[in-house]
């Protein structure tokens, strides 16, 4: 299958966190976005074929896999070609990006400017 993003505002997000998901969920239905949530992320492939996202938001510490897990899954399938931002609290977010390959990263606590910005950037690019 080909992941071919029909819906160009749509997101996946993934956070166990359940307020973090109905808090974002808000902010980018403002801006205009649809937001898909999720808060396990073992079914990676399955879940960007079955939504179709053009972004997805991981945050590191969900449980079974973990996003880093997921993120490296992701970023192995050549068929999957929408960009994946991780987002945490963890300090070392930055080299966790580049060590799985992630498009990008957002530092949890974040400004409703910088999810935005962030979700624009890489949509555009």
């Amino acid at each position: 299958f080909k992941f071919d993003c029909r819906m160009k505002n749509k997101i996946l997000i993934y956070d166990d966190d359940a307020e973090m998901l109905l808090l974002c969920k808000a902010i980018l239905s403002k801006y205009n976005y649809t937001a898909e949530t999720l808060s396990r992320c073992e079914n990676i492939l399955s879940d960007i074929e079955t939504h179709n996202p053009c972004l997805v938001l991981m945050d590191l510490w969900i449980p079974d896999i973990g996003g880093e897990k997921a993120i490296a899954i992701a970023k192995n399938d050549k068929n999957v070609k929408v960009p994946i931002l991780i987002f945490s609290a963890n300090a070392d977010i930055e080299d966790i990006s580049k060590k799985v390959k992630a498009d990008g990263f957002l530092e949890k606590p974040f400004t409703v400017k910088a999810l935005i910005e962030s979700i624009q950037k890489h949509l555009s690019e």
